[in-house]
């Protein structure tokens, strides 16, 4: 099994990432489209946590830019009728967390977002997601001050804004996720100043 792999960024091939290691070997890697978007420059440094899915007529290899997504696309590939490309689409729209937050919503119909599964599939996946997905110790949602927005959005907006910063997701993730028990009606921009008054405390 290729668990992770280390590179410069050699090539883009669609939804696909050359990857060239040290010793001159490149992979090409299929990545959810947060990762792509993420990607540097030509000839820039790249690491992603990779998955190696076997068929009969082809090794593809799947990366990730942390274990936490790499063990969730093990997990759906895992449900039946949930391929390597369906999985990828999943993690595409959804992070490991806003999946735990819609088993812990019982909202089935945020799957049928993804292209290619339907209310049925959508209803099979969810009740496997149950399962299979640990969603103990995950805080409640925080609610939004918009409307419509399903909770969450405030804080993967937030974290999202961190990452363009330069700030490591496991650094802001538990202090983003207090402050929004703390103080449930705060906007995006409202969340990322007061994370980053907490951070600087910790400097």
């Amino acid at each position: 099994m290729i668990a992770y792999v280390e590179g410069r960024r050699a090539e883009n091939a669609g939804n696909a990432c050359v990857v060239v290691t040290e010793n001159g070997i490149g992979y090409e890697i299929f990545l959810p489209t947060h990762a792509l978007a993420a990607l540097p420059d030509k000839g820039g440094h790249v690491a992603f946590h990779t998955c190696l899915m076997v068929r009969e007529d082809a090794q593809e290899l799947y990366g990730f830019p942390s274990w936490e997504e790499r063990q969730t696309f093990i997990v759906l590939t895992s449900i039946s009728k949930v391929g390597a490309k369906t999985a990828l689409a999943v993690l595409s729209l959804f992070r490991p967390e806003d999946l735990r937050r819609i088993v812990l919503e019982d909202d089935v119909l945020a799957l049928t977002r993804v292209s290619g599964i339907g209310k049925k599939t959508a209803q099979h996946v969810f009740l496997e997601l149950k399962y299979k997905l640990k969603v103990e110790g995950m805080p409640q949602a925080a609610p939004l001050a918009g409307k419509g927005e399903r909770p969450g959005g405030v804080y993967r907006d937030a974290l999202d804004g961190f990452a363009n910063l330069g700030y490591p997701e496991e650094e802001v993730a538990p202090v983003l996720r207090r402050i929004l028990r703390d103080e449930p009606d705060l906007d995006v921009a409202g969340a990322l100043r007061a994370a980053l008054k907490d951070l600087a405390k910790k400097k």
